[in-house]
């Protein structure tokens, strides 16, 4: 056997997406080596493309912009490491490769995966439990609107300026959860238990997404956790959630989520039976207008929902993307880049795939391996790398758990400047004699 086949490689297929690019023709030639079946999405299957890849990959044509090609690419496999990107800086290239891409593929791998789920008779690993479906008004029967305060009433009464708050399905067909809170230290809140479907329970999942349409309002998450039978045995654990202007997902893994009293033990998602959004105005910031102007008191929100999902558990990454850390693109054209990139890698996170987004320095044409690279997260590397590095460590991801659910920084090795050190960095030599990707990763934040 070849000393670079990896086991379980040869049951394992990959999509590689951009199979052309400058690292997706080293990812492919990696994956043949160590044993994996690859496919290769590209645009137009020429002979000059034909004759890039290797004989023995699957060349499948499709675009990314278009969903209705993406199915037969993904049907078959396992993983999928998206290396492609737009060719301009034109923002309908960068929107429809680099943001909506991401989208249409994640989409078309989830569906796939549903799909063959249910010829097992079963439902695919990789799929996002429905808690709940804010799409009728039926939907927001159960909930019960709640108020408080942190403070004893006759503090509070003495700054009570009134507070109030309601759940409607309105005519335009959303549930909106709205209201005010002037009174100091109070609170709003909206509470129901919850009914999970039979022989279904939290702990096979690894946190909640929210889909919601925000003003810019930051909320509580509140999850209760206790024998159902005694709720008066249950234990309150909370995690803190932004929201922008406008519709967004929003990804609250459980073990983000802090016990409310500090003595009590950490969250165990067996036990979750009831969930309430809670809103108050301490934190809150006030929302400008384009003109700086402020917009609405931060003691007053607008929250539409539209579903509350938990997201699966795993071990592996299904989906490695390759994106950017800015650096090295010019100027002018920097922020456009990074925002259809920032979107796909959005698009990748509240997917409910395991995820791996790599946010490479500039990229070099040079031999890999020679160099130390550094891991890091902050958007705070600016030197080069080689495209060989990157495609090692794309390939390395498929099967390191610490890998799943992170996005990370990675650049060559180097010296800062005196006063600008950054002594957390740690360089990670790579060898393909041992797995520098496990040290390099473990020390960094999962989840984002």
């Amino acid at each position: 056997m070849c000393e670079f086949v990896i086991p379980g490689a040869q049951n394992t297929t990959v999509l590689v997406v951009g199979a052309t690019s400058s690292i997706g023709r080293i990812v492919v030639r990696k994956l043949m080596l160590r044993g994996y079946t690859v496919k290769a999405l590209v645009r137009n299957a020429d002979q000059e493309v034909v004759e890039m890849l290797p004989r023995s990959v699957e060349i499948v044509t499709g675009d990314v912009g278009d969903p209705a090609t993406l199915y037969a690419a993904v049907q078959g496999c396992n993983k999928i490491i998206y290396c492609a990107t737009a060719r301009s800086t034109i923002s309908g290239d960068l929107y429809r490769v680099d943001q909506r891409g991401v989208y249409n593929l994640t989409k078309a791998f989830q569906d796939y995966n549903n799909k063959m789920a249910q010829l097992r008779a079963g439902k695919s690993s990789k799929s996002k439990l429905t808690l709940v479906k804010f799409k009728t008004p039926e939907s927001v029967d159960g909930w019960e609107v709640r108020q408080g305060t942190y403070f004893q009433d006759v503090v509070a009464s003495k700054y009570d300026g009134g507070m109030d708050a309601k759940f409607e399905f309105t005519f335009t067909g959303d549930a909106v959860f709205s209201g005010y809170v002037f009174t100091r230290g109070g609170y709003v809140e909206l509470s129901k238990k919850l009914s999970l479907p039979l022989g279904r329970t939290l702990d096979r999942y690894e946190g909640l997404v929210l889909s919601v349409g925000g003003n810019g309002r930051s909320y509580i998450l509140i999850l209760e956790a206790g024998p159902s039978a005694d709720t008066s045995q249950s234990k309150l654990y909370f995690s803190r959630f932004n929201t922008k202007a406008g519709f967004c997902r929003v990804r609250v893994p459980f073990s983000s989520f802090r016990p409310v009293k500090p003595d009590d033990p950490p969250l165990d998602p067996f036990l979750v039976h009831t969930l309430t959004l809670r809103f108050e105005p301490r934190r809150q910031k006030a929302v400008e207008g384009r003109t700086g102007v402020q917009q609405q008191d931060p003691r007053s929100f607008t929250l539409i929902l539209e579903y509350i999902k938990a997201l699966p558990t795993g071990q592996e990454t299904d989906f490695v993307l390759v994106s950017c850390t800015g650096s090295g693109i010019e100027p002018n054209r920097r922020e456009q880049v990074l925002k259809a990139k920032r979107a796909g890698e959005e698009s990748l996170r509240k997917s409910g795939l395991g995820y791996t987004i790599i946010r490479p320095g500039p990229l070099k044409e040079e031999p890999g391996g020679q160099r130390a690279l550094i891991f890091d997260q902050g958007n705070r590397i600016s030197q080069g790398i080689s495209c060989a590095d990157v495609a090692d460590i794309c390939v390395k991801a498929l099967h390191d758990s610490t890998a799943r659910n992170k996005s990370f920084d990675v650049c060559y090795e180097y010296v800062a400047d005196q006063g600008k050190e950054l002594y957390e960095l740690v360089a990670h030599l790579p060898d393909k004699a041992n797995n520098y990707l496990t040290p390099a990763l473990s020390a960094l934040e999962k989840n984002t």
